[in-house]
């Protein structure tokens, strides 16, 4: 009888829809222990990914709703998280990071960088430990958008990562004078983020987060060949011209065996603040349609909002500035999505070797 109303409890558990956290990230594997002692309930859960700005009130909402199922019982829910490393299995390991996820998009000027900051601080307030990365060598954001002017110490070979709020941050962008450019080829390129990866003091972190240059070039394949990827979240707006171009930068890293988590729908609608009137400047649908053919999920879509031109000029991204706004709920959500698609994929995967051949 006990074990018949153990499967029935872990049956209604993974089926439980909440606003916060959508049963299809609920895992019967995540279920480690039912505890039944007479009329009171213990469960206990420990998911493959971090959730601490709804651990308390999912977990009061699930023994509310269990309860009601099992009215002849009480229930309480013991909620944690272990955060497992996905590596490649012929790339070395980098460090102490357990999870490397680039952040991708085909062109500039879709928010990607802006995506990258918000999803790595996201991450860090649902309880992981988060670097992040600029590796756009020829046009560093993060240090504008982090208004951060200090300098990384340096000693001999080794790069100290500033510290922004809890994240652990490297760009260039910091070593170089912000008036500066970059005139360098390929492989000069491919060096520098090389080292900016490999001589970065990386603490250990559950997840380092990539904010990569647009395009398919040197960056991304030399990221791709040196560096043990988890995964590769994608960046569009919802115009034809982005999309295309997205298309481009997920064949490419498909071809490379590197997992798809999925794409963010960036500069989805703007809502007048004024009258209330919304509408899709970009065009509307682009981005649906690119995710179903890349069999990917669109794992949510963000607003254009004034606000965050101003933060990114002010250093304090929108997620900081206002975190109970919606703009900042939603990146939550996305991380917790990010990090559980990630904590389902195999915690291995193999980098396919490049063979250049001449046709004639």
């Amino acid at each position: 009888m006990m074990q018949n109303l153990a499967k029935s409890i872990t049956d209604k558990i993974c089926s439980y829809d909440n606003d916060s956290l959508s049963a299809e990230y609920i895992n019967a594997k995540d279920i480690k222990n039912i505890a039944i002692t007479g009329q009171h309930i213990i469960v206990t859960i420990v998911f493959g990914f971090p959730l601490a700005s709804i651990k308390s009130s999912w977990s009061a909402a699930l023994s509310t709703y269990l309860m009601q199922q099992f009215p002849t019982y009480t229930i309480d829910i013991q909620v944690s998280w272990k955060i497992s490393a996905h590596v490649a299995l012929n790339i070395q390991a980098l460090g102490q990071v357990k999870n490397i996820i680039a952040v991708a998009a085909g062109k500039g000027g879709v928010g990607k960088s802006t995506v990258a900051v918000n999803l790595a601080l996201a991450l860090q307030q649902e309880g992981a430990a988060v670097g992040l990365l600029d590796a756009d060598i020829y046009g560093p954001s993060q240090p504008t958008i982090l208004a951060i002017h200090d300098r990384p110490i340096v000693n001999n070979k080794s790069i100290e990562p500033l510290q922004y709020h809890g994240l652990q941050v490297n760009s260039l962008g910091f070593l170089l004078p912000k008036e500066e450019a970059v005139v360098w080829r390929g492989p000069m390129i491919s060096m520098a983020l090389q080292q900016l990866l490999n001589d970065s003091q990386w603490s250990a972190l559950d997840y380092l987060i990539i904010d990569l240059p647009p395009g398919t070039g040197d960056i991304q394949l030399t990221l791709a060949q040196k560096t043990p990827l988890s995964a590769v979240l994608l960046v569009s707006t919802p115009q034809t011209v982005a999309t295309q171009d997205v298309r481009r930068a997920a064949a490419m890293f498909t071809k490379l065996n590197i997992p798809l988590l999925g794409i963010v729908e960036n500069m989805a609608g703007y809502t007048c603040q004024n009258c209330g009137h919304s509408e899709h400047i970009f065009g509307n649908g682009g981005v649906n349609l690119l995710a179903a053919e890349l069999m990917i999920p669109l794992l949510t879509s963000l607003p254009l909002d004034p606000r965050l031109g101003a933060d990114n000029t002010a250093g304090l991204p929108l997620l900081l500035a206002e975190p109970q706004s919606v703009y900042a709920l939603k990146y939550c959500q996305l991380a917790r999505n990010v990090a559980a698609r990630l904590a389902w994929q195999a915690h291995t995967y193999q980098f396919p070797k490049i063979i250049v051949t001449n046709k004639s």
